[in-house]
């Protein structure tokens, strides 16, 4: 669920030339190891090369799937169905030996998304997808459960009766502390880690989001508390946030690994291109650590 949902355009940038993979082939990334960096996939889907590539995209989805699109009632909303299925497959195809219209899917008991049937060398990956107007995120890591949030940060103001729901009393007080021309960006930076973090727990709003708060003891360091009743513990948690472009914030919220190697990121056009991106880190929980 992203911020529009909660409460009720702009296109995302041309890709730079980046690396191409030929045509028609379905590259894989080497195998990620249990404890390894997460890494986050962005489709920019806006981007024209995706108004011919859409048919070969299709083909990459279930029947269920194809389906699903036609309900969609406006064309962007297809569109951004449409990627985001084909990039999901596309993405998980490079960890494990599997054709990208082989995956199967199940919610969870809480409605997320996982993989079905997995074979052994996919039982232990895990993916999140989280999307807005143009852009789709798409992350995925080897033994640690994790959740990302995108959000689009001037579709629409912010709304003070969301945040009185669903933050923590540290987190209004914060937010009406800050100066107005920054309060935007401070809502959507609490709101990115809360989404983060409850996909991440694989629950959803079944979590109160104002049992749980983010703290910023410096500007580039992020803290997590959580209240005794959620039963869980903010140390099992590394957290990280990046500016994908100036219109969009991007969380991103995993299990600690054995190391704390910072995600890697790349832009991807689903089987046609792809670069890696060298984003400035804006937080990050590793910082609070130091």
């Amino acid at each position: 669920m992203n911020y529009l949902h909660a409460t009720q355009a702009a296109a995302g940038p041309a890709l730079a030339e980046p690396e191409r993979i030929e045509r028609g082939a379905i590259a894989r990334a080497a195998p990620a190891r249990a404890g390894d960096a997460v890494e986050v996939w962005l489709a920019f889907y806006h981007d024209p090369v995706y108004a011919t590539l859409l048919p070969r995209l299709r083909g990459l989805l279930s029947a269920d799937e194809r389906q699903r699109e036609t309900r969609f009632h406006f064309s962007d909303d297809r569109k951004r169905y449409l990627v985001t299925r084909a990039l999901v497959r596309s993405v998980l195809s490079r960890y494990a030996a599997v054709a990208p219209e082989h995956w199967r899917f199940a919610a969870n008991a809480y409605g997320r998304p996982e993989i079905d049937g997995a074979p052994a060398d996919a039982a232990d990956l895990r993916f999140n997808v989280s999307h807005t107007r143009g852009l789709i995120a798409v992350a995925v890591g080897r033994g640690r459960e994790l959740g990302v949030d995108v959000e689009h940060l001037s579709l629409r103001e912010v709304s003070q009766a969301v945040a009185e729901r669903c933050f923590a009393g540290e987190e209004l007080a914060d937010l009406a502390r800050i100066e107005p021309c920054r309060r935007q960006d401070r809502f959507f930076e609490y709101w990115t880690f809360k989404e983060a973090y409850i996909k991440a727990r694989g629950m959803g709003l079944s979590l109160p989001l104002e049992q749980f708060s983010f703290h910023y003891p410096q500007p580039d360091a992020v803290r997590l508390a959580i209240r005794p009743e959620l039963g869980d513990d903010a140390q099992r948690w590394s957290l990280w946030q990046y500016r994908p472009t100036p219109d969009y914030l991007l969380a991103l919220c995993a299990e600690r690994g054995p190391g704390a190697a910072a995600p890697r990121i790349r832009s991807i056009v689903p089987t046609l291109h792809e670069r890696e991106l060298h984003l400035p880190l804006l937080k990050s929980s590793e910082r609070a650590a130091a």
